[in-house]
């Protein structure tokens, strides 16, 4: 199936908002994109708090991962990585801080490269090295709460 950048975007982001939906979190959409794709959150904590955290996303028809130095000026940012939208049963998501996206790209070496010095480096093609990099950041049902911060919340809440 051959998709367009907006048909992926669209597919990845409503994936990952079914993921955060059913981890019974709720999701904001900006109006405008500014380096913020989404933003979840919790009304209702086990703290009797509100929590949110802002959302990159970055959505591909296979997979693919990126990491950006501009996004460091987003405090508490969270980059979802969407991978395989084309095919959504076989979709996989990632969740990574900027501070562990920059570690991956220190395990990588690509720190030392001059992709890196103008502010990012990516790849379509991910070796089986950065996948495994990336294994402890791969999202299932139920990891999403936790993953903010919430570990419980009041039930009937």
């Amino acid at each position: 199936m051959s998709l367009d950048s907006q048909q992926i975007e669209l597919i990845g982001r409503n994936l990952l908002v079914a993921q955060l939906l059913a981890d019974d979190l709720e999701v904001a959409l900006p109006e405008r994109d500014r380096g913020i794709d989404l933003i979840v959150y919790a009304d209702v904590t086990e703290q009797g708090r509100f929590v949110a955290r802002p959302i990159q996303l970055k959505a591909a028809s296979r997979r693919a991962f990126l990491v950006d130095q501009k996004y460091g000026k987003f405090p508490d940012l969270l980059l979802a990585y969407v991978w395989n939208v084309a095919e959504p049963l076989n979709a996989q998501t990632f969740c990574l801080t900027q501070l562990d996206a920059v570690g991956v790209a220190h395990a990588m070496g690509w720190i030392a490269t001059a992709s890196w010095e103008r502010g990012a480096y990516s790849t379509s093609r991910p070796s089986s090295r950065l996948v495994n990099l990336l294994a402890p950041f791969e999202m299932s049902p139920g990891m999403w709460r936790e993953r903010l911060g919430l570990t419980a919340y009041p039930s009937g809440a």
